[in-house]
């Protein structure tokens, strides 16, 4: 009988030894991952200073135009707002990433699972903040939180909440405008997504849910995004590793839509009157708020692209209400999420949904344009 490698000459080899291959490299001890994490935070704290100087020698250095022309105006404008965004994406998604590899879809179903209505339309809204979510998993999480037990309304909540009060839009808002805005609108959206949830579930809509979703004994392959799975037993090298990740993932999808939205908003703050923006989206114009709501609705964007056009068109005179109403219609409701909802829900539930809504968004953009 042969023997294993090493084993002695005389004596049996043991059956149940195998060999194994070498294991993996480790990733970087704590001490060198937190040294890591501090010098980029260092160097992006730096470049983030420097863009200023960066869009005006860009606009007036390299590209020799004239201070105050529309032209010398959109280029500074675009030159800024595209670095200072995209490194504001980069930063925030990270954050979250790794936030977001301590919850997973089932852990979300399980919380909200057996909860009251009131107390569950609230703890959804919240989740839905840090809650991995987009269009093309809103049917299989709306189906999984039905079977789990997750009531109709409480359900609702999340899906309003999830797509509008995201870490991209929070992220931006607070970049470009501040941390009261961004404030402001985290309080509002939040509120927008419990009450119309609550609503929603007073109506007792169930009946108008496509029968099929409640034979479903369970659903598998939920679109959790990056940095879910295997939450429990993940290590800090492996959070981090899920948050690089996350950036790679989602600002790799949102850039286009980022340079896209900031070059309409470039155009908007170069060449558009202020008092234009003022006369139809001003407090002075009744009309401003549903006017924006029905715009934006139709609209298909999402926080990366849209909130450049905002900040533009605050700079030109626009009520800071009608222009939050405009941009949570754009993100909250848009038109392909609507569409693959119809798989689940049938047309009056869908009508509904989005009026509660629609008119949630319009309350909110009139109490803004009154109170500031």
């Amino acid at each position: 009988m042969s023997t294993a490698p090493g084993t002695p000459a005389g004596q049996r080899a043991n059956p149940l030894v195998v060999l194994q291959s070498p294991p993996p490299k480790a990733l970087p001890g704590g001490r060198a991952l937190a040294a890591g994490l501090a010098l980029a935070l260092a160097a992006w704290v730096g470049l983030y200073a420097l863009l200023p100087a960066f869009s005006r020698w860009i606009a007036y250095g390299l590209l020799p135009l004239e201070r105050g022309s529309h032209l010398g105006s959109a280029i500074e404008f675009f030159a800024y707002d595209t670095p200072k965004v995209l490194m504001l994406l980069t930063l925030i998604v990270f954050g979250v990433g790794v936030i977001r590899s301590f919850f997973t879809p089932e852990r979300t179903r399980a919380i909200l699972a057996g909860r009251n209505e009131s107390a569950g339309n609230v703890l959804a809204a919240l989740l839905g903040v840090v809650t991995p979510f987009c269009s093309c998993s809103a049917v299989p999480l709306f189906i999984g939180f039905l079977t789990a037990g997750v009531p109709l309304g409480v359900t609702f909540s999340f899906l309003i909440s999830a797509p509008m009060v995201n870490e991209v839009a929070l992220a931006l808002l607070f970049g470009l405008f501040g941390w009261k805005v961004a404030a402001l609108y985290l309080g509002t959206g939040l509120a927008v997504a419990i009450v119309a949830g609550w609503v929603l579930g007073r109506l007792r809509l169930e009946r108008h849910v496509e029968p099929w979703v409640f034979g479903v004994k369970g659903v598998k392959g939920v679109n959790a995004g990056p940095g879910v799975a295997g939450a429990e037993k993940t290590d800090w090298a492996e959070r981090v590793r899920l948050g690089l990740e996350a950036v790679r993932e989602i600002v790799g999808k949102v850039w286009p839509y980022v340079l896209v939205g900031i070059a309409v908003g470039a155009a908007i703050h170069g060449w558009v009157p202020e008092n234009f923006m003022a006369s139809i989206m001003g407090k002075g114009a009744w009309w401003s708020v549903p006017l924006a709501v029905l715009i934006g609705v139709p609209m298909y964007s999402n926080a990366a692209g849209i909130i450049p056009v905002v900040h533009a068109l605050l700079e030109k005179g626009a009520a800071l209400g009608t222009v939050l109403a405009f941009m949570m219609a754009v993100i909250a409701l848009s038109l392909p999420e609507t569409i693959i909802l119809r798989k689940v829900l049938k047309p009056v539930l869908i009508a509904v949904f989005l009026g509660v809504v629609t008119g949630g968004i319009v309350v909110v953009g009139y109490l803004f344009n009154w109170l500031i």
